[in-house]
């Protein structure tokens, strides 16, 4: 097997998995539908994977660095400032939810729970992947502080940090209830919190 077919493999077993998580849960997915769904001959997965676990790590690891890049990709396309481009962020983000009814292809809300005692090395990874959109946060709040633009009394790291627990803790009240009600209550926390001074 050479290299390109091994990554393709292993890129489709992971964009496999992602979806199969999304739809059950990590521990819900069987390792058998995997393979067979991926299009991927039986007992080949340890060809690729040393185990569950690890496979779970790549998997959150390809997750975040898309969500990562197309983030830092949403804020650096924004010719608006940044207080603005936080707002609308988050509205577009509470609007998307009205719209389709559900919290599109989030694997953080869908399994962090799920992992954070079953996998240490899951943990951290998903710990990883919310720094790097806290940092992104940070950044672009920082950039509004500069401008004049955060309300005294928050650092942009603190502000970061409660944007986007604020922000996760809806999404998962969302899933619980299945209406769009705390994604909403969260906007309206967000629009004060930016609320030009």
């Amino acid at each position: 097997m050479n290299k390109t077919t091994r990554h393709d493999t292993r890129e489709q077993l992971l964009a496999t998995g992602e979806q199969l998580c999304l739809q059950r849960g990590f521990i819900g997915m069987g390792l058998s539908e995997l393979l067979s769904q991926a299009g991927v001959p039986k007992g080949s997965f340890y060809h690729y994977f040393r185990s569950k676990e690890a496979f779970g790590v790549a998997m959150l690891e390809r997750y975040f660095s898309s969500v990562s890049h197309a983030m830092q990709s949403w804020f650096d396309d924004r010719p608006s400032a940044p207080r603005q481009k936080l707002l609308d962020y988050y509205q577009q983000a509470e609007q998307r939810f009205r719209a389709t009814g559900h919290i599109e292809n989030c694997l953080a809300v869908k399994i962090s729970a799920e992992v954070c005692d079953l996998s240490e090395e899951m943990r951290l990874t998903l710990a990883h992947g919310a720094a790097a959109q806290i940092a992104i946060l940070t950044s672009t709040l920082r950039q509004a502080a500069a401008q004049g633009e955060l309300q005294p009394g928050w650092t942009p790291e603190v502000m970061a940090q409660t944007l986007y627990s604020l922000w996760l803790g809806a999404s998962l009240q969302s899933k619980i209830r299945r209406d769009g009600s705390a994604l909403t209550q969260a906007l309206q926390a967000i629009l004060q919190l930016l609320a030009a001074r």
